[in-house]
């Protein structure tokens, strides 16, 4: 995948790629505009939404109630480091969801691509090119 990223006003960030424009911006107390999430928060959304992914398969898979279900991602940030070291992703699940599936949907969840690439990083390899 290819991205295309600009930089079109103060802090605002954006990446064009497969005819989606995502947008990012930092909040006013650092300088930004707050008018669009920080990147970090849509790193953040794409494990939350990742998740998800799995979630709905999972459910529609066995004909359960997707309406009902949903999750909830939270990040605790080290004390010392300032990063973020955990993350919890609580299910809400539908009433009828059978208990025999609770471990297997946790099972689904943690096939998440960006939750297995956060696992085995790939190498970045940044270069510089001066514009002609």
């Amino acid at each position: 995948m290819e991205m295309q990223v600009s930089f079109p006003e103060n802090l605002k960030v954006v990446a064009d790629f497969n005819g989606f424009t995502v947008e990012t911006d930092q909040p006013v107390e650092v300088g930004g505009d707050g008018s669009a999430p920080e990147p970090f928060a849509l790193f953040l959304a794409s494990i939350a939404t990742c998740a998800g992914i799995y979630v709905v398969q999972f459910l529609k898979k066995r004909g359960l109630d997707t309406e009902q279900a949903g999750l909830t991602l939270r990040s605790i940030r080290g004390m010392e480091t300032g990063l973020v070291g955990t993350v919890e992703i609580d299910l809400q699940l539908p009433p009828e969801f059978p208990e025999k599936y609770r471990d297997a949907v946790v099972r689904a969840v943690n096939q998440c691509a960006v939750k297995r690439h956060l696992a085995a990083p790939p190498e970045f390899v940044v270069r510089t090119l001066v514009a002609v």
